[in-house]
């Protein structure tokens, strides 16, 4: 893969269209690489304004100077560089997860001061798909975790593109040494103190038995499939079920839930949900939320439970949600309570 080449070819073929990109460039070879090929891209010579940031996590000795650094080699390459920093205390517990809530805060609000329709890219690729894919196998996820990562999704309102998802890591390291441009490699990466690290370690047994990259990617665009399928499913159900929206409640005929598979309405639950402005639940707690609705519907109960800062009332005629009241601190049973971490690179 040369580092000219245009579409077909050309990895950023999926950026197309864009008309201003800030590249989450760290110094690792994956970052580097995106670097290199945004450089000689040609949409760069047709206008679009490209503009690089690093994000140093002050969690290494070494880290500002090696954030620098990638000042020095973006502002050879013609780019502007913006060094953003993570300040303040850092937690002992949960870092990584931390230190990536951060990232993506400090990344995506440098791209709002950039222009309206900035997006964020970053180079995560085949190799990190696959390890995600692994990753949420092992706790247990739903079809949408195991659908990977998305080439785009949305973040605190900004655009967050991720082009080089069918790049294996190899044929990113490939362009650095190609371009004989020198890059970091983060120890954190090998520290077995950390989840992926110790997946990372078993990537060869498991490859030697069948669970290599290549699988691990057809299963998760299997359950991207499958996830489509449902979404579509969810939504038709929705146009059916609703009896009002408005800004105080939602209205849910009790009937048309009943007869639901239990994964629809679920989804159908969840997406009620973020409509109303809650955090999307952990999936864990979704679930027990939708056996008892569905439970109540079955028996023809009265129910009310709280998810997500949300109640739900459930009778014979309608499922209603509704901002729930606050709860006074150490008084009644406590509720479902909302997801509050995304395990994604």
């Amino acid at each position: 893969m040369l580092l000219g080449e245009a579409a077909p070819g050309d990895p950023l073929a999926p950026l197309a269209g864009e008309s201003a990109l800030l590249l989450a460039v760290s110094g690792g070879p994956d970052s580097v690489a995106l670097m290199l090929l945004a450089a000689r891209w040609p949409r760069r010579a047709a206008g679009v304004k490209i503009t690089v940031a690093t994000v140093d996590h002050g969690l290494r000795e070494n880290s500002r100077d090696e954030a620098l650094q990638v000042g020095r080699w973006a502002g050879a390459l013609g780019f502007d560089h913006r060094l953003l920093s993570w300040d303040g205390p850092k937690p002992a517990t949960r870092i990584q997860e931390t230190a990536r809530a951060a990232r993506y805060a400090l990344l995506c609000a440098r791209a709002r001061e950039i222009a309206r329709e900035c997006a964020v890219v970053t180079a995560h690729h085949a190799d990190d798909q696959a390890e995600t894919i692994l990753f949420r196998l092992t706790r247990g996820s739903g079809v949408a975790g195991l659908s990977g990562m998305a080439s785009a999704s949305t973040r605190d309102g900004v655009r967050l593109l991720r082009p080089l998802l069918d790049v294996p890591k190899a044929a990113l390291e490939a362009i650095c040494d190609e371009a004989g441009h020198p890059f970091f490699r983060d120890p954190a990466n090998e520290n077995t103190r950390f989840a992926r690290a110790r997946l990372r370690a078993l990537s060869a047994t498991l490859g030697a038995q069948g669970l290599d990259r290549g699988a691990l990617l057809r299963l998760g665009g299997r359950a991207a499939r499958a996830e489509s399928a449902l979404r579509w499913c969810a939504f038709n159900a929705r146009k059916a079920a609703v009896l009002g929206f408005d800004e105080v409640e939602t209205r849910l005929d009790a009937a048309a839930l009943r007869d639901l598979p239990s994964e629809i309405s679920l989804r159908l639950l969840g997406g009620e949900i973020q409509r109303r402005g809650g955090p999307a639940p952990r999936l864990d707690r979704l679930e027990r939320a939708a056996e008892v609705v569905a439970q109540a519907l079955a028996e023809g109960a009265p129910k009310r439970i709280t998810l997500a800062g949300l109640s739900i009332r459930v009778n014979n005629r309608e499922v209603t949600l509704t901002s729930a009241p606050p709860r006074s601190r150490g008084r009644g049973k406590p509720g479902i309570e909302p997801r509050v971490n995304e395990e994604e690179p």
